[in-house]
């Protein structure tokens, strides 16, 4: 019987494959920077394995949306079902521009929305603080928050003399918990990879309470484009690769010993990972 989360890569592998992982007529993958050999090899290793058709091209800012939701329809697919690993209710979105959802909305980030109201109406304060603490992660996942018969389900845990402050206890009338923040890259040019960053210091440091996690999925296959998110730590948990493992077979037929050498540090030093390992990472 095949592993849940494997057949799960697999269909995000062949709704990518139907969408925006295309060959165009000169051979060239979606994903690949057409000015650079390398990328166009490594990218063209990959979609053999996965079996690529060749269609169009799709636009840039299409792909980004869609593989936005792709990520979102595969952490719905494989988050909820840990668990076993970390029991909870959980909801699982892309956020975008139109949704009514802001950072504002969870428990660790309500302070903003008063700070965005207090801009608003003080010009001299907007241009002391600005408002880069205002973040739109792509996709998120949030945990609702819990009753007390949930809570004391096993025992009496919890009553009206104690937790009166705690997250996660419904009854204290806060907001669902923001347990990780999803940027999704389809592709990673230098002046779009630090957006990520961007983000992710914003969360860091205008949150009250715990940190979700932060991570940054992405189909580029140029390992020292790779290198120049993943590296480093303190703002991104880790950098989650769509095709990994295809990725790294790629490299080795084409025996290029840098790409390799800078594959291994990133893996090894655990900056990047598949993107089936994703699920189980959001456990923690």
């Amino acid at each position: 019987m095949e592993a849940l989360i494997a057949a799960a890569r697999k269909r995000y592998h062949n709704a990518l494959l139907g969408t925006i992982l295309t060959v165009d007529k000169n051979g060239i993958p979606s994903n690949a920077d057409k000015a650079s050999r390398l990328s166009i090899a490594l990218a063209k290793g990959i979609t053999n394995q996965l079996l690529a058709s060749e269609q169009d091209k799709s636009l840039g800012q299409t792909s980004g949306a869609k593989f936005e939701e792709l990520n979102m329809e595969f952490l719905r697919e494989t988050f909820p079902k840990m668990q076993a690993l970390r029991p909870g209710k959980w909801e699982i979105l892309k956020l975008g521009n139109n949704n009514r959802l802001k950072t504002s909305d969870f428990a660790q980030y309500e302070h903003l929305a008063y700070l965005q109201e207090l801009t608003k109406a003080n010009s001299e304060l907007a241009a002391s603080l600005g408002n880069d603490y205002m973040v739109a992660p792509d996709v998120i996942i949030y945990r609702m928050l819990c009753s007390d018969e949930e809570i004391n389900r096993d025992g009496i845990l919890v009553d009206d003399t104690v937790c009166l402050g705690a997250d996660l206890r419904k009854k204290n009338g806060g907001k669902p918990v923001l347990h990780a923040s999803v940027s999704a890259k389809w592709t990673i040019r230098s002046d779009r990879a630090q957006n990520s960053r961007t983000e992710a210091l914003n969360l860091i440091r205008n949150r009250k309470g715990h940190l979700p996690h932060i991570v940054v999925v992405t189909g580029e296959p140029m390992p020292s484009r790779l290198s120049s998110l993943a590296l480093g730590t303190g703002d991104i948990d880790c950098v989650y690769h769509f095709a990994l493992y295809e990725l790294v077979e790629s490299i080795r037929q084409l025996q290029d010993e840098s790409a390799m050498e800078m594959m291994q540090i990133l893996i090894r030093g655990k900056r990047l990972k598949d993107i089936s390992d994703l699920p189980l990472d959001l456990c923690v």
